[in-house]
C-alpha cells in the first residue's frame, strides 16, 4: 500500500532537496513545491487569492503524482504550509485551505530543521523569522496529532537521518 510522507517546514529548510532525494533513494517520484512554478511566473507580489491557487495546484500535483508513486510518494510541500503561510502573512486561514488541511491523509510529516544556512531567493521573505516559524509547524502538527518527526542534519547526514526514520516507521 502506497505510503505518502509529507515534506514540511520553513523556507529555506531544504524540503525540495530532500523530496528529491528520497524519491530517487525509495525508487519513486516525488510532487514538486506548486508555489515555486506559479509565483516565477508572476510579476506582481502574490495575494491570499493566489494562495488558495496554489494549494488547489499542489493538490491536482499531488494526485498526479500519486498514480506514479511505487510504495512511498514525498510531497514536497502540502496544506500546513499554506495554512501558516497566509496565517504568518495575511493573518488569516482561507477556508479552503483549513478545509484542505482538515482533510489531508499522509503517512508521516518530515518537519525540516531550520539548522540549514539560509539561502537566498527571490521568492524567500522571511530570513529572519524561521526559528517563530518553525515552532508555528511544529506546534500545528501536535495539535492536529499528526505523526511528524524532525528532521536535522546537513546535506547527506539530513538525508540518511530521514531515510532511517522512514526505514524504521515502515518497516514490516
Amino acid at each position: 500500500m502506497l505510503k505518502k510522507i509529507a515534506i514540511t517546514g520553513p523556507e529555506s529548510t531544504g524540503k525540495s532537496w530532500l523530496a528529491e532525494h528520497l524519491a530517487r533513494k525509495f525508487n519513486t517520484v516525488w510532487a514538486p513545491e506548486f508555489a515555486r512554478e506559479y509565483l516565477s511566473e508572476r510579476k506582481s507580489s502574490y495575494t491570499i487569492d493566489d494562495v488558495v491557487a496554489i494549494a488547489k495546484g499542489q493538490i491536482a500535483q499531488e494526485i498526479f503524482w500519486e498514480g506514479r508513486a511505487a510504495d512511498f510518494l514525498f510531497s514536497d510541500t502540502e496544506m500546513l504550509v499554506c495554512k501558516i503561510w497566509t496565517d504568518f502573512v495575511f493573518g488569516k486561514i482561507p477556508k479552503f485551505i483549513q478545509e484542505a488541511f482538515e482533510n489531508q491523509q499522509y503517512d508521516l510529516y518530515l518537519l525540516c530543521n531550520i539548522d540549514l544556512p539560509w539561502e537566498p531567493d527571490p521568492l524567500r521573505e522571511h530570513p529572519n523569522s524561521r526559528e517563530l516559524i518553525f515552532e508555528k509547524y511544529k506546534q500545528a502538527l501536535i495539535q492536529a496529532k499528526l505523526p511528524f518527526v524532525i528532521i536535522s542534519g546537513v546535506g547527506e547526514n539530513r538525508l540518511n537521518h530521514a531515510i532511517n526514520v522512514i526505514q524504521q516507521q515502515f518497516s514490516d
